[in-house]
């Protein structure tokens, strides 16, 4: 029989009382973290109530009429269905006017936490807290009514078009491992310049990320339209919601978006408000 030494039994019962000492501590850490996210009792702004922040004019198809607590638009639809998930029903929410810069500026916020399309980046990072991505950012082609491909209803119906894009970009990209047209891909130093190209007709459709398009085909082009929409790639850009560097929430929000991912409610927020009620349906 092999005799075991002392040191070795010694050593023995360190490591399974470090063992336990840390299993011990991670269960008081899932603990504090469940009872840190009690529905509705979180340490918000003000007791009872989540205040959310976001731009005004809050545009289409992220916000309806400029109105943020009607919950219709994709992101107010999002920012609800947060709120809910951490506990706060629909009437105890408050918004709050929130600037774009003023969002992504180091500094104490007005509000618990901000929605308005802003990327995820590691810069951002170092000045605000980012909640998980509720939204995967896509490609999406625009056209001009009348042309060729206004009427494109999949990726094979983009195979005889001209498409363009910003040079280096993943909108670039799309169109070269994505559409694969017979026709090489035009390259642009800018979007505004790719602009010009679609109104005079130099291309057939420019490609470009899905709130790029939506604003350009509404404002900046005369008939322009939205032809549809590419299914997000993995690893790409996010969407996140803001809050003040070092929040006591990140994690509970963290959490609920990351819940209304797994069971689907950003998905079908998505296509509801960003693919159906916008006709820029995803184009396979």
């Amino acid at each position: 029989m092999r005799k075991v030494s002392k040191i070795a039994f010694g050593t023995s019962l360190l490591l399974v009382a470090i063992s336990l000492t840390a299993c011990s501590a991670q269960s008081s850490s899932t603990t504090e973290t469940a009872a840190a996210c009690s529905a509705g009792a979180l340490p918000t702004l003000t007791s009872g109530v989540i205040s959310i922040g976001t731009d005004d004019p809050a545009y289409d198809p992220w916000f309806s009429n400029n109105d943020p607590s009607n919950a219709k638009g994709f992101e107010s639809a999002v920012a609800y269905a947060v709120a809910k998930e951490l506990g706060y029903p629909a009437d105890k929410v408050v918004w709050i006017k929130a600037p774009f810069n003023t969002v992504i500026q180091p500094g104490t916020k007005p509000f618990d936490f901000d929605i308005n399309q802003v990327s995820i980046t590691a810069e951002r990072a170092n000045a605000v807290d980012f909640s998980s991505g509720y939204y995967d950012v896509a490609q999406a082609v625009v056209t001009i009514k009348g042309s060729k491909i206004a009427n494109a209803k999949s990726i094979a119906d983009l195979a005889n078009a001209k498409l363009g894009a910003a040079v280096g970009t993943t909108s670039y990209s799309t169109i070269t491992d994505i559409v694969k047209p017979k026709t090489d891909a035009a390259v642009f130093d800018s979007n505004d310049i790719a602009k010009q190209s679609l109104s005079n007709g130099s291309i057939d459709g420019l490609v470009v990320d899905l709130p790029t398009a939506f604003y350009i085909a509404a404002v900046d082009l005369t008939g322009g339209l939205i032809v549809g929409q590419f299914a997000p790639q993995a690893g790409g850009e996010q969407f996140g919601l803001v809050l003040s560097k070092g929040s006591s929430l990140t994690s509970c929000v963290t959490k609920a978006v990351d819940t209304l991912r797994s069971n689907g409610t950003l998905q079908t927020l998505a296509d509801t408000w960003l693919a159906t009620s916008v006709g820029a349906p995803v184009l396979k």
